[in-house]
């Protein structure tokens, strides 16, 4: 994805932007067809989450979704690729603020890792989605802005989940 590129192409009801804020600095936004507690949930809770964070166009797929949510708590998604190669990543959880924020680290590239900070704002029954990675380097930044090649999809795939949960969720 151009990092500078602001929207998603063709009309979509719930248009994602993604742009680069800074040398440092990728964020992207989205409107969610649901309120924040439930977005929240859905980037809490592993069943959840293991159901809508991978792009279905991608080659990997997730194997084990692991998520302890709280501030020093960690998470472990390991994905398979083509083949039999297996990856990991992993971090620790910084700041969890219930339907409002949550911080995280990206630990498996080392030092090089962004830090990632998405937030939940209300809007009359909608969720302004905020997801902003910040790398220790401009270097780092254009290492990882392949990661946000999926990004769309990604999120249309939560909107998906949300819209199938519907108000299932709602009462839990």
């Amino acid at each position: 994805m151009d990092a500078g590129r602001k929207s998603e192409p063709g009309p979509v009801k719930n248009r994602t932007t993604a742009e680069r804020k800074s040398d440092r600095e990728l964020v992207v936004t989205r409107i969610i067809q649901a309120p924040p507690r439930i977005v929240f949930e859905a980037w809490t809770k592993a069943e959840l989450f293991q159901r809508w964070w991978v792009p279905k166009a991608f080659a990997p797929s997730l194997l084990s979704c692991e998520m302890d949510v709280r501030v020093g708590g960690t998470y472990r998604l390991v994905f398979r690729s083509e083949g039999s190669e297996t990856m990991a990543f992993h971090g620790r959880y910084l700041d969890v603020v219930p339907q409002a924020r949550l911080v995280w680290t990206n630990e498996e590239a080392g030092n090089g890792g962004a830090v990632t900070t998405v937030t939940f704002q209300d809007q009359g029954g909608k969720t302004l989605l905020v997801l902003s990675d910040l790398y220790p380097s401009k270097e780092a930044l254009e290492a990882g802005a392949g990661s946000m090649d999926g990004i769309h999809e990604t999120f249309q795939q939560l909107d998906d989940l949300l819209a199938t949960l519907g108000a299932s969720v709602e009462r839990s």
